[in-house]
């Protein structure tokens, strides 16, 4: 068998989630060898012993070196189990699952060669007493000391406590609550009241009527505009949201409901109630009026 044969098998399991063909490893091997050995041709003979904890592999422009050893693998992130990545961890389970070392290795994104991101992250908590206080008056300087931490991570990680020192020093913006028609008038009539188009929006509130959120859903022409009924009441099953209103603008200046207005708003009435959401308004709003659906009895 061939040298670059015999490289060829392990090259097709080399890179971990991969599997090459066979004739593409033999190809890779093949070329990776002439590439390092600078020849053109491989003679077995020539070159009978190559190291076997080491495989050598041409790719793209560079030649990189992958490094078989099994202690090595076994400390490597992507050979955890899925439930135990960091950032696997926090997709199935959560940010409040993540300990403070896993959340340090997510910032970093990697360790060492002989050193994972969460073991690396560890041991530079516990030179800083586990306390982030601490770990945050490091400066770039002394994090670079660390083996696997370079001026970029140690960037992200300082950069990543400095937000956090900025959150904490300021006041939680308090959530506006919808006590009125008029409420939602105030809110809604400086994004819709002076367009020539008519856009559909829908604010999102939770169990107090406090705004979560307030989404355009659609833009459409001077009389119409088409609106996904879908897409509402799955943001407000994201948000968690309790109830819905939707308003949109009459460019007309013309308050009164078209029969498709009436009709959106029951469908999107009913369709909500059938997952315990309550529809509790819908304004159509002009540059100074508005007509409320709640109001004039119409829900």
């Amino acid at each position: 068998m061939a040298f670059a044969d015999q490289l060829a098998t392990p090259f097709a399991h080399i890179l971990p989630g991969q599997c090459l063909h066979k004739d593409t490893a033999h190809v890779l091997a093949s070329t990776c060898l002439r590439q390092v050995l600078n020849t053109s041709t491989i003679d077995t003979h020539t070159y009978p012993i190559f190291p076997q904890n080491h495989y050598i592999y041409y790719f793209t422009t560079h030649v990189m070196e992958v490094n078989k050893d099994s202690k090595a693998q076994s400390n490597a992130i992507k050979s955890w189990a899925e439930d135990d990545r960091p950032r696997e961890k926090l997709l199935l389970k959560g940010r409040n699952a993540l300990s403070d070392a896993e959340l340090l290795a997510i910032i970093m994104g990697s360790g060492s060669r002989g050193e994972s991101a969460v073991s690396l992250a560890k041991r530079i908590l516990t030179d800083h007493q586990n306390n982030w206080h601490e770990l945050a008056k490091c400066e770039v300087s002394e994090l670079c000391q660390y083996t696997g931490i370079g001026e970029a991570k140690a960037i992200s990680i300082i950069t990543a406590l400095e937000i956090g020192r900025r959150r904490a020093g300021q006041n939680i913006k308090e959530k506006v609550k919808i006590t009125s028609s008029n409420t939602v008038f105030e809110i809604m009539n400086p994004l819709l009241g002076d367009l020539g188009v008519e856009e559909f929006w829908a604010i999102y509130l939770n169990q107090a009527n406090k705004v979560l959120l307030k989404e355009k859903i659609s833009q459409g022409g001077i009389s119409q505009t088409v609106v996904d009924q879908r897409r509402i009441l799955r943001k407000a099953l994201e948000k968690s949201a309790t109830a819905i209103i939707i308003a949109h603008n009459h460019p007309s200046g013309n308050l009164t409901p078209s029969p498709m207005d009436i009709q959106i708003t029951e469908k999107i009435k009913q369709s909500a109630e059938l997952m315990d959401i309550k529809l509790l308004d819908h304004l159509i709003i002009t540059q100074t009026a508005y007509y409320s659906f709640a109001d004039e009895g119409k829900l």
